[in-house]
């Protein structure tokens, strides 16, 4: 018997296609292992076993299953976008557990591509924080789980590493796909702005937050993202040769990158030299109030996520992120601070075609009860590990993390690669040169 947990999301699609598997065999084989092993992975705030399974055996009955791109893939979505029948809770006692009548269009495109939504995915509160835990779970990192396995999509990353799922849905308004992603060896995309629907919570952090994939392969990353856009992200023909800027340092004052992540950085500069790219060391020239401008951004979206809802149902390090954010809603919303920022960094992108960096300045935090802890020493946890992540949400521009190499843990390491608007395709195609040219480990040995 072939088994299907552990197993590319195209691999699956194709099998089903081609009738060489079922959508309930594949389905029930990731059920099982959702059972067997989430308790210690902590990836699913709710999972929909009797309704996966009937839904798995309505794909395989639709007469236009030899042409899904995810036919009976099964897949797991974030818990703050809906789906028919479940509720959103978003990480909070404070949310209504009222089942949503409608998919969110991300869902409803995944599931016309044929997908089954296996469950939802815990998220730290609001999903403001880069670590995933609060009253509906802990989500650890597979390959170490006494870390955290980072957030705000930190429950979506942990099932796909862990092989529970192919692929899951997520989002990224500071970093939340790509910091997960990076923690445990996924490969993502925050695409650029207006290139997938959003939709995310009520504002989508002023336009910051994107949805997209979190995968093994970069090309069911493609694929995921080509079904969620509705437009297919073609494979460029031949490799291109690409200006590649290579930093190291911190757009946050104050914030280093540790050895690892740096000399993954440097070795991976290396390589994409010695395959022709024109890859030289240039520094992004990041304003020194960055720092404030993000703290400014993260703490007024939780102001307009948190508006209406029960202040004393809300952990304590939420209802501070959103009362330090109240004083900001006014200069945010003009939009002025983050057309600066893509002014100041357009002639770089000018002279470059992509900009290498670390995903993440160090590994990720204990695993443990941070939604208990202080709000400085949240903060201060998020910004010391991961630094590189908001000018992309910032500018709006496109932007992924990539697994390279590994940490002296064992746990995986990974790159960030940033590039202009509109150069999604472009990304992935030197994402998939990459993955070539130094494979990564698909998941966690559990």
């Amino acid at each position: 018997m072939t088994s299907w947990a552990g197993r590319s999301a195209a691999e699956i699609a194709a099998a089903v296609r081609e009738k060489r598997a079922t959508p309930r065999e594949v389905v029930a084989e990731h059920l099982a292992r959702i059972e067997r092993l989430d308790d210690r992975v902590g990836a699913f705030r709710t999972v929909r076993a009797e309704a996966a399974l009937a839904e798995a055996d309505e794909v395989a009955a639709r007469a236009d299953l030899d042409a899904l791109p995810l036919a009976g893939v099964p897949v797991a979505v974030k818990d703050n976008l809906a789906v028919r029948g479940e509720s959103t809770r978003v990480g909070s006692a404070a949310t209504p557990d009222t089942p949503a009548a409608d998919d969110h269009v991300t869902v409803a495109r995944l599931r016309a591509a044929g997908a089954v939504v296996v469950g939802l995915t815990n998220v730290p509160e609001l999903c403001v924080f880069g670590t995933t835990e609060g009253v509906h779970g802990t989500a650890r990192n597979p390959w170490d789980t006494s870390r955290t396995a980072g957030g705000s999509s930190g429950g979506s990353a942990a099932a796909v590493a862990a092989g529970l799922v192919p692929i899951a849905l997520g989002n990224d308004g500071m970093g939340s796909l790509r910091i997960p992603a990076a923690n445990c060896g996924l490969v993502t995309i925050k695409p650029g702005h207006g290139v997938v629907p959003a939709g995310v919570s009520d504002g989508d952090w002023f336009g910051m937050s994107e949805n997209g994939p979190l995968a093994t392969t970069v090309e069911d990353a493609r694929l995921m993202l080509s079904v969620l856009a509705d437009t297919e992200f073609v494979r460029g023909a031949e490799p291109a040769r690409r200006a590649i800027a290579v930093s190291v340092r911190s757009p946050l004052a104050g914030v280093t990158v540790s050895k690892p992540y740096a000399g993954a950085v440097r070795d991976a500069a290396r390589l994409l030299a010695g395959a022709g790219h024109r890859v030289r060391r240039a520094e992004p020239p990041y304003p020194l109030s960055l720092g404030v401008a993000a703290l400014q951004h993260w703490t007024a979206g939780t102001a307009v996520d948190a508006a209406g809802l029960d202040p004393r149902r809300l952990a304590r390090r939420t209802r501070v992120h959103a009362a330090v954010g109240q004083r900001f809603l006014n200069g945010v919303r003009t939009g002025e601070g983050r057309e600066r920022l893509r002014r100041r960094l357009e002639p770089f992108f000018a002279e470059h075609d992509v900009l290498l960096t670390p995903a993440l300045a160090r590994r990720s935090p204990q695993a443990g009860p941070w939604h208990e802890r202080g709000w400085l020493r949240n903060v201060l946890a998020n910004t010391t590990y991961s630094p590189m992540t908001p000018p992309w949400n910032l500018t709006g521009w496109p932007a992924m993390a990539v697994p390279f190499g590994t940490l002296p843990s064992g746990a995986p390491c990974a790159l960030q690669l940033a590039g202009r608007p509109g150069s999604e395709a472009d990304l992935l195609d030197l994402a998939e040169e990459i993955e070539k040219l130094h494979p990564w480990q698909r998941t966690a040995p559990l």
